[in-house]
Order: C-alpha cells, then structure tokens, then sequence
C-alpha cells in the first residue's frame, strides 16, 4: 500500500521543526547569531578542524609554556590572573573555535571541534539527528559539530582520545579560564609526582 504525499511530508517533519513552527513569531532577532556572523564562525571552525594535527602541536606547546609560569600565576595569585587571561582566553578561542567559555574545554579530544557549539550541547557524541549530508538536526546548514570532531581527531596524533567519556559541564565553571585551572591542575599532578618519587 503506498503512501500518500500527506503522510510522507509527516514523516519528514522532525522535531526542530515542530518547535520553530510554535515558536512566537517576533521582530526580535538575536544580534549575535545573524547567518553571516554564523556562516563566519563555520568558516573558522571548519578551517580549526582541518588545520587539528598543527593546533594539537601548538597547543602542547603552549600548555608547557604555561606550566612553566606556574610559580609566577601561584605568586601573583591565580585569582588575580583569572580575569585578564580569561579576556584573552575568550578572545582567541572564540575566534578560531566560536568558543563558548565553559571552562571545561576538551578541544585536544574532540579534534578541535567544540562540542558546546552543538545546539543539544552534547559532550560525547552525536545526537540521532545528524542528516544525511553530515550536518545538523537543529541548525540545517551548520555541519554538524561531532562529525567534525571526528573528522579532526582522525587527523591528530593522540586521536583516540575522542572515546574518552566527558563528564558532565559543570555550570559554576562557566566564563572562567580552563588554561589556568588545566595548568593549576597540572602543576598539583606534578607536585604529587615529584613527592612520590621522592
């Protein structure tokens, strides 16, 4: 029995479009997600992801050199360092990754890729949603954030690291700087190292 062009347009309707169409119609229009600020962001995405394997080098390196100032963050004091490194945190990531400040950033697993830059903000993997073309459920012509992130992973050297299992964001963490408390965190392991060693 065949189906009639009602039903198979009701069986294309997804659950995005469900919700768009219920939403209030408004002259109300968000400043910062204009299609050409977004299509800009894909652009700069899309290149991060190509570009994975130089940026995990980089950022390896630039990780150590962090390190190294910890004792001048501890003397100073991290608290006092947080804003200004957050300024240029929020800066550089969000332009070469659209980064969102969830002070969590896992972009050395996820191919540089964000995953806080999928609308369903999921952490580890896909949603069912993902079209046919690779792109997303929710915004139709955004690819979609995962199938980068595998896609960039696959071009990185410690690549397995995207089956590592994310936990959950931790909200308090937000608009706070994940270089300094990576580094912090980083420079506490080593102290414990160093006194095991001992």
């Amino acid at each position: 029995m065949s189906s009639t062009p009602t039903e198979e347009n009701a069986q294309k309707v997804t659950q995005a479009t469900i919700v768009r169409a219920k939403a209030s119609k408004t002259a109300f229009k968000p400043a910062d997600v204009s299609p050409s600020r977004r299509q800009r962001s894909y652009s700069i995405r899309l290149w991060s992801v190509r570009n994975a394997r130089f940026l995990e080098w980089f950022y390896k390196r630039f990780a150590n050199m962090f390190l190294m100032l910890h004792p001048f963050w501890n003397w100073v004091g991290y608290s006092r360092v947080e804003r200004p490194v957050t300024f240029v945190e929020r800066n550089v990531k969000g332009l070469l990754f659209d980064c969102r400040m969830c002070g969590q950033c896992v972009l050395s697993s996820t191919g540089m890729s964000c995953p806080m830059n999928c609308p369903k903000q999921l952490r580890n993997g896909p949603c069912g949603g993902v079209r046919a073309n690779g792109n997303c459920e929710v915004e139709p012509n955004m690819p979609c954030v995962w199938v980068q992130a595998w896609a960039g992973s696959q071009r990185m050297h410690d690549n397995d690291a995207i089956m590592n299992v994310q936990k959950p964001v931790d909200q308090s963490l937000r608009e706070t700087s994940s270089w300094l408390r990576v580094t912090a965190q980083a420079a506490a392991d080593r102290g414990v190292s160093m006194e095991k060693s001992a």
